[in-house]
């Protein structure tokens, strides 16, 4: 907890799911025909990951957090169990993605789906050493009633997370090729700022949030006392440009996907991976401290 709130540093987002594997692997340079079914792709995806968390750049001093998927967390990297790998060898705070997707838009807003297996998810993810959890909705549009709703169900579930001792990271997200962004954001700013208010005193939560128009539109919230950290998304931003965008928010550390990946390659030696990664992760984590 030292760690996340003093943020000095960015959480990685290694959690790419069923569905965005096969992007993120055709980005990595592995096509979709040089392997067939989910085993061999989540096995390719796994070795991604790992060549990541084994590159020396690779620690705590830059990288506070990494969030896994749930396959992830039950695998091992060099040896040992991934989220103890994490931090033991690393010190690096684990975090373990939760959703099971999104549902058909309503209201401008498209929920998580139901999470019937949550309390066994959270119980196991306690057994193998995880911080947190991360979960995503996304709101495509800036009406009231579907950002209320997002926000409403956020916080439900991030309750929940919390009965086990988890600290949940609230992620509702926005969308960054809409024409209203700047409108969804404020009202999204407004929702968390009264549903933050029904959690209790020892009741802390983290936020993932797309990069604003406006710079610091979401400093309330980073100085909110529910809240241990406030993290951006790259919402499909360039590096370049999420980083330029985050720089501008103080106190606003980065939790980048995508960004995070983009220049690695399978085909590269080690040296030029961990060389290009070592880059990476200083341009993301003078961003995040920038502010």
């Amino acid at each position: 907890m030292d760690q996340i709130k003093a943020g000095q540093g960015f959480i990685a987002a290694l959690d790419q799911s069923g569905g965005s594997t096969p992007k993120a692997l055709r980005l990595y340079g592995v096509e979709e025909d040089s392997y067939s079914g989910d085993a061999e792709m989540y096995d390719l995806i796994h070795a991604m990951r790992s060549r990541i968390a084994q590159a020396p750049a690779f620690t705590g001093d830059k990288v506070v957090g990494a969030i896994l998927f749930e396959m992830t967390m039950d695998r091992e990297i060099g040896g040992k169990p991934t989220a103890t790998y994490m931090w033991d060898e690393r010190g690096v705070v684990p975090f373990l993605k939760v959703d099971k997707g999104l549902t058909d838009e309503e209201n401008g807003v498209q929920l998580m789906k139901p999470m019937p297996d949550l309390d066994a998810l959270c119980t196991r993810a306690v057994k193998a050493g995880v911080f947190g959890t991360k979960m995503r909705s996304v709101i495509n549009a800036a009406n009231a009633e579907g950002i209320k709703d997002i926000v409403a169900q956020q916080i439900a579930v991030g309750k929940q997370i919390i009965g086990h001792g988890l600290v949940p990271i609230l992620e509702p997200e926005v969308n960054i090729s809409i024409a209203d962004k700047a409108a969804a954001e404020d009202l999204l700013l407004a929702e968390l700022k009264a549903q933050l208010d029904t959690l209790s005193d020892d009741q802390t939560v983290m936020l993932k949030l797309t990069l604003p128009e406006t710079p610091n539109h979401y400093k309330a919230l980073v100085d909110h006392p529910r809240v241990a950290s406030v993290v951006a998304l790259s919402g499909g931003y360039s590096r370049a440009e999420a980083n330029a965008r985050l720089s501008k928010n103080t106190g606003m550390i980065a939790s980048f996907s995508r960004a995070l990946t983009e220049g690695l390659s399978a085909q590269q030696t080690d040296a030029e991976f961990n060389a290009t990664i070592s880059d990476t992760i200083d341009s993301i984590y003078q961003a995040s401290i920038a502010g």
